[in-house]
């Protein structure tokens, strides 16, 4: 592997790490996009790889933290709901994988867009504004 290959996974992979220990995101909203474009990795390979990083060394060391800080707020995390939450992550992610694979790449590319895209809108409350314009319309 080259130096600059190594710097520009280290890069994605410390970026990805920090916003979603951050803000929660990470692994699709970072790593897949730059994936893509830095390392021209195909849609399908990039959403993979994202899936394998978020194994479980790296999400019990971000849960650990959150659970114990969370916990000091007194606003603690409720494991029955994380396991019964995780139960259907690994049953829709084994599915949504199992459809993904089946998709044309560049129809998967197009997918991924619209969710971060519909995403971005109800992040920014740019959906309400749209809303209310139509409804001024009328």
């Amino acid at each position: 592997m080259a130096t600059q290959e190594i710097i520009t996974l280290a890069v994605i992979g410390l970026a990805a790490g920090i916003l979603s220990g951050l803000i929660g995101v990470g692994g699709g909203v970072i790593m897949v996009p730059a994936l893509a474009f830095f390392m021209h990795y195909s849609q399908h390979q990039a959403q993979g790889t994202s899936l394998g990083v978020l194994t479980l060394p790296v999400a019990a060391l971000a849960f650990s933290k959150y659970y114990t800080e969370c916990k000091k707020m007194g606003t603690p995390i409720e494991p029955k709901v994380v396991l019964m939450l995780a139960a259907g992550f690994a049953i829709g992610g084994f599915i949504g994988s199992s459809m993904a694979v089946k998709i044309d790449k560049d129809v998967l590319k197009k997918i991924f867009g619209v969710i971060m895209l519909y995403t971005a809108f109800k992040l920014f409350g740019w959906d309400l504004l749209i809303i209310r314009w139509i409804k001024a319309l009328f």
